[in-house]
């Protein structure tokens, strides 16, 4: 898959480190190169790796548990849970979300962070995947357990810590960021640290930011502000700042976004289930950065084919049918989203998210030779309504082949699905959900 999203037919890779160093026919390649290992790609796609640009790999054992659930989910379930989460069961859930991500073709995510989250960056390692990593950051809110509601000095500590030992680990595959939860749950004078601190260590921002109305409603009861604009008086509003949700905006707040040149992520099953339809035509029209996230496995799984696939039959039924414009939302945008999208999300665009000589070898085989998906007369169109995770055979991160025929190399998935069945039973004990 070009970075144009047009296929050219019968070429091979080289990749030498970590990196692709060159890109022609086989014929051609071989008079150049002795190879020490060859991974035959006949039958199928290779694409970029998918970039989850907005996951919690602490919720990994929440899975199947807030589907159907009334309102609210986050002080209700979502809370008591990772207040109740050992470093052992951080550890065991980060690994089921690896294992998860890499057997659906993800190679990097960006986690929004939760409690003991060294153990998800040692498990990333492990792993060989690439990540963005924060903890989570909460100074306010009555609803909130004393475990989970800390001082802005210690998460700034905290997060210092976690940065000083993990950034930069795994072959510089880990970075630490700081983070914001939400601004219901993080005073002014935490987001502004938070906001003063990631543009000293020279690292990124994440908050969660207008995923609905009622945090809308709290921005302009408190603070006579909407959600946007409020961070933007504190000076988190920046080309570092992640945003996720991104749902309940007005039209001068994504004048203010995209002047400031924050990143937007989408988590479409997420939204579309309890929050409503972002302004994502709009926002394509602006030239902002958009990416996909799954929002965590809680309420579905951590497929960021699955992810799109709702994302364009949302959008199309929500703005292209009234005005019959199928075109609303294309399939080359949508693949755009899952890679280069969140690379450049991430500040990894010059490193990661197209198939290119210089970038690094983050790559998946996509088996194509199948009857949902081969022949066809447009293979990106076919793949943003047909492909699934199953139909990933390979997975290369950093150069290094992680997953080959479906068998994982650097996880034991069967030791991960039995532990984490035995973790999970214990959460519900512990938890009470």
């Amino acid at each position: 898959m070009l970075p144009s999203f047009e296929i050219a037919q019968n070429q091979s890779i080289v990749i030498q480190g970590n990196r692709i160093i060159e890109i022609d026919t086989y014929s051609e390649l071989r008079m150049k190169y002795e190879p020490d290992r060859i991974i035959v790609g006949k039958g199928k796609l290779c694409m970029p790796g998918l970039v989850d640009a907005h996951t919690h790999t602490c919720q990994q054992l929440l899975k199947g548990r807030t589907m159907e659930e009334l309102p609210m989910i986050w002080s209700r379930i979502l809370v008591p849970f990772e207040s109740n989460l050992d470093e052992q069961d951080v550890y065991v859930s980060a690994q089921l979300s690896c294992l998860e991500m890499i057997k659906s073709g993800t190679t990097t995510f960006n986690d929004a962070g939760g409690v003991h989250m060294h153990q998800v960056a040692k498990a990333a390692v492990e792993s060989g995947m690439r990540a963005t990593i924060t903890r989570s950051s909460m100074d306010i809110g009555e609803f909130l357990p004393l475990s989970m509601r800390q001082p802005k000095e210690e998460i700034i500590a905290s997060t210092e810590r976690l940065f000083q030992e993990y950034h930069g680990a795994g072959d510089d595959r880990i970075h630490i960021w700081f983070g914001l939860r939400q601004v219901m749950s993080c005073s002014p004078e935490y987001i502004r640290a938070a906001a003063e601190k990631a543009r000293e260590y020279n690292t990124g921002l994440h908050a969660h930011l207008a995923e609905h109305r009622d945090e809308v409603r709290y921005c302009l009861e408190k603070y006579r502000l909407r959600p946007a604009e409020y961070l933007d008086s504190l000076g988190a509003l920046g080309p570092n700042l992640v945003t996720a949700h991104n749902v309940a905006y007005s039209e001068g707040e994504l004048d203010l976004l995209n002047e400031r040149n924050v990143k937007i992520i989408h988590c479409p099953r997420a939204n579309f289930g309890s929050h409503g339809f972002p302004k994502t035509p709009r926002m394509m029209q602006m030239g902002m950065t958009i990416g996909i996230g799954s929002d965590g496995s809680a309420g579905s799984n951590l497929s960021l084919f699955d992810e799109i696939r709702v994302f364009r039959a949302g959008i199309v039924a929500f703005y292209g049918l009234p005005v019959f414009d199928p075109l609303v939302i294309p399939a080359t945008e949508l693949m755009r989203m899952i890679t280069a999208g969140g690379a450049k999300a991430l500040s990894l665009e010059n490193e990661i998210g197209t198939v290119e000589a210089g970038k690094k070898a983050d790559l998946i085989l996509v088996d194509i030779d199948q009857p949902h998906l081969s022949p066809t007369r447009n293979l990106v169109n076919t793949l943003i309504q047909s492909v699934t995770s199953k139909d990933v055979e390979d997975v290369i991160i950093d150069g290094k082949a992680v997953m080959i025929n479906r068998e994982m190399l650097t996880l034991d998935e069967e030791r991960i699905l039995y532990e984490s069945a035995i973790k999970m039973d214990n959460m519900v004990i512990k938890a009470g959900i």
